[in-house]
């Protein structure tokens, strides 16, 4: 039995990275809560982007508070969960960063985030903002509490190295090998 609090990770990147992907096999193998950060966004910032505009950090400031909200609202239930946001910058990093948040950096070459960016057709990201995202990239710096993932291999390598390295726990009822019982769902239930 594992009693130690597991962690709200965050899925951090570029856009092209992986990081819907890499987290939801992370959710589904640890039966964790998954939070897309890109639904997040007002939708003035979606109609920047999807211009082919750079979003500035006045932009970002309420989009990233209300995923902060989301992780502050987990780590003090204790509830593990996953949340998706490119989180670029140190400074985006410190407005997200609570106990038990673990930065999960998926990189990748240029070319390889571009190859993806252009089979996209279902996302208002263009391949017209990737230079803006790699020249506004801030990896995490060894004071920071994140491991880097290579993001050019299989999706789900790239899950299980995640889950290796930070020694994570399926929750109850996850679909994983070496959940507790199996069935039950760990997701919190609403107040009547």
């Amino acid at each position: 039995m594992h009693d130690t609090q597991q962690p709200v990770l965050v899925v951090m990147g570029i856009s092209g990275s992986g990081k819907s992907t890499v987290a939801g096999l992370l959710a589904g193998q640890l039966g964790w809560d998954l939070e897309e950060g890109d639904d997040l966004h007002p939708q003035e910032n979606i109609d920047k982007m999807s211009a082919g505009e750079p979003l500035d950090d006045d932009d970002r400031a309420p989009w990233l508070e209300t995923i902060s909200s989301w992780i502050i609202e987990h780590t003090l239930a204790g509830v593990p969960g996953i949340i998706t946001c490119s989180a670029l910058k140190r400074r985006y990093r410190d407005v997200l960063r609570e106990h038990n948040v673990v930065f999960v950096h998926l990189t990748g070459s240029k070319d390889l985030i571009g190859r993806r960016l252009a089979t996209r057709h279902d996302h208002y990201m263009p391949t017209s903002l990737l230079d803006s995202q790699v020249s506004t990239l801030e990896p995490p710096e060894p004071d920071e509490n994140a491991i880097t993932i290579d993001a050019g291999r299989k999706p789900a390598e790239e899950a299980a190295e995640i889950v290796r390295r930070l020694g994570l726990t399926p929750s109850p009822g996850s679909s994983a090998l070496g959940a507790r019982d199996p069935g039950q769902s760990s997701a919190a239930r609403p107040q009547a």
